[in-house]
């Protein structure tokens, strides 16, 4: 059986919590786990769910080197900086 060995626990983002004071939300907090006996990590990202005004769910990865998005709506099946979420987020203004 695999076993898990918690490594971090990621905090939300305060920026996009912000902006988030005005809708109605919830927050899952990501993860990140050590596979134990390996040098394999599993990410669980830090889920954001918006139920209102719009039905969404932003998913925020740890940023790595590589990437420069750390944001994905599971909905448009896109990825998003900060500025581009803000921006997008205000267009449904309570």
């Amino acid at each position: 059986m695999l076993e898990f060995e918690l490594f971090e626990e990621l905090k939300p983002n305060n920026e996009l919590l912000e902006i988030l004071k005005n809708y109605t939300y919830s927050i899952k907090k990501g993860t990140v786990k050590h596979l134990l006996h390996t040098n394999l990590q599993v990410i669980e990202p830090t889920e954001y769910l918006i139920t209102y005004p719009a039905t969404l769910t932003i998913l925020e990865y740890q940023v790595n080197e590589i990437s420069n998005k750390p944001f994905y709506i599971k909905e448009h099946n896109q990825k998003y900086n900060l500025k581009e979420i803000i921006q997008f987020l205000k267009k449904f203004k309570v």
